[in-house]
Order: C-alpha cells, then sequence, then structure tokens
C-alpha cells in the first residue's frame, strides 16, 4: 500500500533510505551509491525537515505486515513536482514496486496540476538513467554539481547531477 508516511514512521525510513543508499548491504541491490559515497543518506533531523516540508508529501510504501518496503519525496515547487529519495528496499529492488512508486509520483502530480515532474540523478549512473527513460523522463540538459552533506557524507569522486523531467498530462 502506498500513503503518506509520518513523523512515526522516521525511524523506518531513515533505516530504509540507508540501507539502499550508503554501505555493504545496499550492493544487494542495483540503486547503490555505496562506491560513490561513504556514510549516512539521511539521517533522523534531515528526515524530519523534509517530511515537515509544507510543500512535501513524503509517501511509503509498505507490504502486507505494515513494513515500509519503499518510499519517495515529492515536493511541490511552483506547476513542477521535485521527486527525490525513490527508495526501495534492496532485497525487493527490480520487482516493479520502483514502477509502482513513479505512477503514484504521476497520480499526485495530476492532483497538484503540475506540468511535470523533475529529478536529478547522477551522471555517473547510465544504468539509473536508462530506468529513468524508459519510464517517460528525459535528460533536460541542465548539470548541477553535487554539493555533499559534509555532516554524513564523505565522497570519493567529484560528481554531478543531470536533471531529468517527465512532462505530466
Amino acid at each position: 500500500m502506498i500513503e503518506i508516511a509520518s513523523n512515526q514512521d522516521i525511524p523506518a525510513l531513515v533505516a530504509l533510505i540507508n540501507s539502499a543508499y550508503r554501505g555493504e548491504g545496499s550492493k544487494q541491490g542495483w540503486t547503490t551509491e555505496a562506491d560513490l559515497i561513504q556514510g549516512l543518506r539521511t539521517d533522523e533531523d534531515n528526515l524530519a525537515e523534509v517530511i515537515n516540508d509544507p510543500a512535501t508529501t513524503f509517501l511509503k510504501y509498505t507490504n502486507e505486515e505494515g513494513q515500509i518496503i519503499g518510499c519517495m519525496r515529492l515536493q511541490q515547487q511552483q506547476d513542477r513536482l521535485y521527486l527525490g529519495m525513490l527508495t526501495v528496499s534492496p532485497a525487493l529492488q527490480a520487482q516493479g514496486l520502483g514502477k509502482k512508486l513513479l505512477k503514484a509520483a504521476d497520480e499526485l502530480a495530476l492532483a497538484k496540476n503540475c506540468r511535470s515532474i523533475f529529478m536529478t540523478v547522477f551522471s555517473v549512473r547510465p544504468e539509473l538513467i536508462a530506468w529513468y527513460e524508459r519510464h517517460g523522463y528525459q535528460k533536460t540538459g541542465k548539470v548541477i554539481p553535487f554539493k555533499h552533506n559534509e555532516k554524513f557524507e564523505v565522497v570519493a569522486q567529484e560528481l554531478e547531477f543531470f536533471e531529468l523531467e517527465k512532462m505530466i498530462g
């Protein structure tokens, strides 16, 4: 089930997001950033700030037992919806859960009368960019330098993002 996350979900969400992006455990999935960045992807304070942002809808994907197995951030920025922190448990990746989350993003964008959904993806992740392109996203040509969070991230190399966008409606 996909529904809006609350502050009580923060500890489980932090554990899920960090498990999917960073550390050795993330390498069992294909979306890991462990070889690019060491440290945490987020912490409870950072995620509380994101979830409590009035422009943000933070969705969680739960299984039949109520365990959070996926999530994403959707932040309205004028007539566009920013998609971030799209996360699926590494053990459950490549089973269609990410596609379901993208569909939920499309539905929210339509409900909020947004013309598009956009995101940033590391330029050195061609397989991830290709996955988003198969789901209707296109590179906009915009390249954004990565500014890591020195509070908990250590980068192995200079990184940059490509902006991807999907038109809605």
